[in-house]
């Protein structure tokens, strides 16, 4: 059954921004894409960077070691040299508190 667990605020992760989480034996990145919360594995299957770290432009994300490219609203990815989508996981925002459901 799938459970919630809070990752941080909205105070802690401004727009345009991304962290890294380790919670429920997973490491999780979490971005703030113009007020929209989105969480995927931060991990990618490139060559493991960690996403979390990368540049974000609206809600393409781009690897920070080889510059793949993915749609963090859904985990595809959009430009290789990543073949797979990551993980992405339903984020809930209740009060000023951010969650994320696995």
């Amino acid at each position: 059954m799938p459970q919630r667990h809070v990752l941080t605020t909205l105070g802690n992760l401004p727009p345009g921004t991304a962290k890294a989480f380790d919670v429920g034996g997973k490491r999780i990145a979490c971005f703030n894409a113009g007020g929209r919360i989105f969480a995927i594995d931060d991990a990618c299957p490139h060559d493991g960077a960690p996403l979390s770290e990368g540049s974000l432009a609206g809600t393409t994300l781009t690897c920070p070691w080889h510059e793949a490219e993915f749609d963090v609203t859904c985990g595809k990815v959009l430009c290789p040299p990543a073949v797979e989508d990551v993980k992405a996981y339903p984020v809930f925002v209740t009060g000023d508190s951010i969650e994320v459901e696995f």
